[in-house]
């Protein structure tokens, strides 16, 4: 007897449908973190490209992160430039293995690692638009932006004919004023003018956004569900955009009150104000792109914060470079503030800004490059990449290397630099090559000599 009648059948309805969409779900599960990179992997393995055995769920993360584990815990007091196995010791394990080229992945998503230069050129100048910009997620997307590194198209263009005029020669000469102020607050004076106070918070909420991309590389989280460190970095994000909001309100209502939009200043962001009060629509950027080109100054000037750094480190390490540079400074300069005239005379400082290359990379012989990069290179553009090639390469180069010659010269006019005794070397990979406990150095004072 079918007691439960119509109901039964609406109850067994319901369970099939169920049933029907868990083993769905089960089969997309399977395709996307089984069935699809296990297929990839074994098409590429056809063409002779090979690489670490694809693990369910973390890929090859997990590894890389175990063997960077390793190679941290391993910091030495010995001051050996040999900083590849420890900052990435999957890629140098893993090319030693499989070759130039290799596939690994993270989580189920496939990363082709290519280290052969003429293939790493051919890439970069991307002459037929083959290769597309990998755009950021995430907290990267929060912390650099989605400014003109990023971009594509018209809005590419429009944003690279910015920073060209930024960062043309009168441009340099007129912020170079601001960078002599101090070396301590030179950078964030160039990027925002009298704002110091206000871009050194949005500088520090930076810093600590970048912390929450490193803290757990192979963590997996539910869809839906918010983690703290997420929280967190939208709570960062915000106050980044406001902070920077507020700046250029400020340098808006100081503008009006003093003559218009011609007194927005002749800064970086100055620039990016008056082109944001563009009359013509198609030189007009929005709000999010001055933000977004804010946020990519802002990390450019971390970089350069890195470079000077370990420039730094090596001048206190090798003190016959440290006085040949003096020695330069002084002959160029004397002892007045460095000048926009003169900045290109220093030709011990270029060689010494491309430090660690080549077949003796592990020594650091700035000589090498006496003669320019193109000799050193033996003219493989594709060789030697600091700053990118192609459409891609730095826009701001000049004002990297005035910034950088401007305080190593003060630094050199003032002070003799040693190592400290307490300083453990010890490289990592922070979303650029960083000091893990920072550089102690000991400055000398040469106020008598």
């Amino acid at each position: 007897m079918n007691w439960l009648g119509d109901q039964g059948i609406v109850v067994t309805l319901q369970t099939s449908l169920v049933c029907l969409l868990m083993i769905n779900l089960l089969a997309f599960i399977l395709r996307k973190q089984w069935w699809t990179p296990t297929r990839l992997q074994n098409l590429m393995a056809l063409q002779g490209i090979k690489g670490p055995s694809y693990r369910l769920i973390h890929g090859n993360t997990k590894q890389i992160s175990d063997m960077k584990k390793e190679t941290v815990s391993s910091s030495t007091t010995l001051f050996s430039h040999n900083t590849f196995s420890q900052v990435q010791p999957h890629i140098h394990l893993w090319t030693k293995r499989y070759g130039k080229i290799y596939l690994q992945w993270n989580g189920c998503q496939a990363q082709l690692v290519i280290t052969e230069p003429e293939m790493c050129r051919e890439i970069l100048e991307n002459k037929d638009g083959s290769f597309l910009k990998l755009m950021p997620q995430g907290n990267i997307k929060k912390l650099k932006g989605d400014g003109l590194p990023r971009s594509v198209g018209a809005k590419w263009a429009k944003l690279r004919k910015l920073a060209d005029q930024a960062y043309h020669g009168e441009s340099l000469k007129s912020m170079i004023p601001a960078m002599i102020v101090g070396t301590e607050t030179m950078l964030q004076r160039t990027a925002f003018g009298s704002s110091y106070l206000e871009g050194l918070s949005v500088f520090e909420r930076i810093i600590k956004l970048s912390s929450f991309i490193f803290k757990s590389p192979v963590k997996h989280r539910l869809p839906g569900i918010r983690t703290h460190d997420e929280v967190e970095s939208e709570k960062l994000d915000k106050e980044i955009r406001d902070t920077l909001l507020d700046i250029v309100r400020k340098r808006e209502n100081k503008a009006m009150t003093t003559g218009g939009e011609e007194n927005f200043g002749s800064d970086f962001l100055g620039l990016l104000i008056k082109t944001r009060h563009d009359s013509n629509d198609n030189k007009r950027i929005s709000v999010e792109d001055l933000v977004n080109e804010c946020k990519t100054f802002c990390f450019a000037r971390q970089e350069t914060i890195n470079a000077l750094t370990w420039t730094i480190f090596l001048l206190a390490l090798h003190t016959d470079w440290q006085e040949e540079a003096r020695k330069e400074v002084l002959e160029v300069f004397g002892k007045q503030a460095p000048n926009p005239n003169n900045i290109f005379k220093l030709k011990t400082h270029s060689t010494m800004s491309h430090k660690l290359w080549g077949q003796d990379v592990q020594l650091f012989n700035p000589e090498r490059f006496s003669e320019g990069v193109a000799k050193a290179s033996r003219n493989n553009r594709a060789a030697f990449l600091p700053f990118g090639m192609g459409p891609s390469n730095l826009r701001g180069l000049q004002l990297c290397d005035h910034r950088s010659k401007i305080v190593l010269s003060m630094i050199l006019q003032r002070h003799t630099i040693t190592i400290s005794p307490t300083y453990v070397h010890s490289p990592c990979e922070f979303l650029t090559l960083q000091p893990k406990h920072g550089v102690q150095v000991v400055l000398h004072s040469r106020t008598n000599t």
